[in-house]
């Protein structure tokens, strides 16, 4: 295992709210298999259950992945069962095209989808025809040849570190007594988890209160596909935990049964990532912040760690990423950096 180290105290660019080396293990046990819906019960959505509990069982997909991927399937499925397939065997290359088209185009259900929303889709009719040929209930895969639309490409958005210290700052809000305190002391606790750590937002709100190691300075989160990793908790991030921990979860944690979760909403259950991206919001507008979504303390993370000179492998492992290359699209940011740095600043780059 590698080792994590302690972060310094708040860090510029170059070494304020950083982190340190994570250490990537296979961890939580794999997602349940998605509930069936009642579907026509043709072979097609046969075929279609079975494929998904595959992904669920053996593939070990995240319970969000596997609705997203039951989704799209069943509006396949219908499809498919409209032009006059009962059988996932009858489909044609020309049916899969047919799809696709009619996902960017829309109809009187369901509006265009943008070119990343198809793609997606695709690539769970693309898995169930592989899927089917593999299990011998198909004699081929139509859609092997039909190519995803390519989205624009599009820089992550982050925001400045001046930005995040006026969220930070303002995360706890406007106290309106103890239930308002508590509120507080929470909302600051995820912000800063989030902004230490570079954890998705369903990652923070997964986590239970023995994920934390606050003394040697690190969380156990499990990311997508139901892999772990251990972040490092810097310590502003880590004071703010021990402050919610010993003065507001109790108190949040008396309005309901009790549980495991470390996060917890008004009634005393785990706190939704709906829950968390609301915290998040009502954080910016008290902060003047504009755009900011559940990845922007996400992205201003890795890049304010770029921009400090941490290496890209580094910053690929506390992100969770599976191949640097999808953690590469965060230099992208810090080269412009560069340019704009240059162009203002260097007497002979001027036009």
């Amino acid at each position: 295992m590698m080792g994590t180290t302690r972060t310094a105290d708040r860090p510029r660019p170059t070494a304020r709210r950083g982190a340190a080396l994570s250490t990537s293990t296979t961890g939580r046990s794999a997602a349940r298999p998605p509930a069936e819906d009642a579907g026509t019960g043709s072979p097609l959505d046969s075929a279609v259950r079975t494929y998904l509990g595959h992904l669920a069982v053996e593939r070990g997909l995240a319970a969000n992945t596997l609705s997203s991927y039951r989704r799209d399937l069943r509006r396949y499925a219908l499809m498919q069962d409209a032009r006059g397939h009962a059988s996932i065997a009858e489909i044609t290359e020309d049916d899969v095209r047919a799809f696709l088209v009619g996902l960017r185009e829309g109809d009187a259900d369901h509006p265009p989808l943008s070119a990343g929303s198809a793609a997606r889709a695709l690539v769970a009719v693309r898995g169930l025809h592989r899927f089917a040929l593999r299990e011998g209930l198909a004699s081929g895969d139509p859609a092997h040849d039909v190519k995803p639309p390519t989205p624009p490409r599009r820089l992550p958005k982050a925001i400045s570190l001046d930005e995040v210290e006026r969220l930070l700052a303002v995360a706890a809000g406007p106290s309106d007594g103890d239930a308002g305190a508590a509120r507080g002391l929470r909302d600051r606790a995820l912000l800063e988890l989030l902004y230490g750590s570079g954890a998705r937002i369903s990652e923070a709100v997964g986590l239970d209160v023995d994920d934390l190691d606050l003394r040697e300075g690190f969380a156990r989160v499990a990311g997508k596909g139901g892999k772990a990793r251990i972040v490092p908790v810097g310590d502003y991030a880590r004071q703010a935990v021990e402050a919610y921990l010993v003065r507001a979860r109790p108190e949040l944690a008396h309005a309901g049964r009790g549980g495991p979760a470390l996060f917890l909403n008004a009634r005393g259950g785990r706190l939704s990532r709906q829950g968390a991206w609301m915290v998040l919001r009502a954080a910016a507008g008290r902060a003047g912040l504009s755009e900011v979504s559940p990845h922007t303390l996400r992205h201003s993370f890795a890049t304010h760690l770029l921009d400090g000179g941490a290496d890209v492998r580094v910053v690929q492992e506390l992100l969770g990423h599976a191949s640097v290359t999808t953690t590469q699209v965060y230099t992208l940011v810090t080269v412009q950096l560069l340019r704009e740095v240059y162009a203002t600043s260097h007497p002979r780059a001027r036009s």
